[in-house]
């Protein structure tokens, strides 16, 4: 579940591929107003080095887990499955692909680990040359997770930093309190780390993180004004105050607002 709240825009349509020498974006089949152009599978690995990483293998989509194969198999084989988070457009494959490659599914919900250990905040992936640091961020989901590729300069954030527009928070385990804490954490990491890029669970790169991070703290701000603004004015519910925030998004985005909307009041009725 991604819940862009923010328009396309002009910009080009984002199709994956290689962004570095340690990354790679295989863009999963599953495009919809909630996922953008698709999930981003992302294969992870040092140079020279035959150990690759899977971030997200996405759907279970028997054509993209095979797409996910081969491309690894060109250069060595899966060490591990690593998962942001357990919604299913960044899930639902990864069990189908351990058992094509015997590679553990890890992941911070117990729920979604198989073959191996369970993933912990703080903890630190090693093959090698790659380092990956295991960084909690909830606030878009409970189990929410990124992780920095030290040999990158890169963060892969799921759905908690997009590359293009705003995340859902996805309600009820979705906290927003959570949400403002984590865009902190990712500001610190991005600082004390010289981030250069974020790699974001669904759309295009991020190449300025401190000003996206920025511009997300400032959007949630004026959008709690904005909620706050339409419950003084006698909102009741989530969708009162839908109709009134949101009178200009999409239909087929209104219910990713109604959770947003209800973090919202969660939040301001703390």
């Amino acid at each position: 579940m991604s819940g862009r709240l923010l328009p396309l825009g002009s910009e080009a349509a984002w199709t994956g591929g290689v962004v570095s020498d340690w990354s790679t974006c295989l863009l999963a089949p599953n495009p919809s107003a909630w996922t953008l152009e698709g999930t981003n599978t992302w294969l992870v690995a040092a140079p020279g080095s035959t150990d690759v990483v899977v971030v997200d293998p996405g759907p279970d989509s028997a054509a993209h887990l095979e797409r996910v194969v081969s491309t690894v198999g060109e250069r060595g084989a899966i060490a591990q499955i690593l998962l942001t988070h357990g919604h299913a457009d960044h899930s639902a494959g990864a069990l189908a692909l351990s058992r094509m490659t015997g590679a553990p599914v890890r992941a911070l919900d117990p729920e979604h680990v198989h073959g191996g250990e369970g993933l912990q905040s703080g903890e630190v992936i090693e093959f090698g040359d790659l380092v990956i640091d295991v960084i909690s961020t909830p606030g878009h989901s409970a189990d929410s997770l990124s992780f920095r590729v030290n040999g990158d300069a890169a963060i892969l954030t799921g759905d908690t930093v997009l590359g293009r527009g705003t995340t859902v928070i996805a309600w009820p385990e979705g906290k927003l309190g959570e949400y403002l804490a984590t865009l902190e954490t990712l500001a610190e990491t991005i600082s004390a780390h010289a981030i250069v890029h974020i790699y974001p669970g669904h759309g295009p790169l991020v190449m300025d993180p401190s000003t996206r991070i920025e511009k997300y703290i400032a959007h949630r701000a004026e959008r709690l004004d904005e909620v706050r603004a339409a419950l003084h004015a006698g909102a009741v519910t989530a969708d009162e105050v839908v109709a009134i925030v949101y009178a200009q998004t999409p239909e087929s985005l209104l219910g990713a607002a109604r959770l947003s909307v209800q973090a919202q009041m969660d939040y301001l009725s703390d």
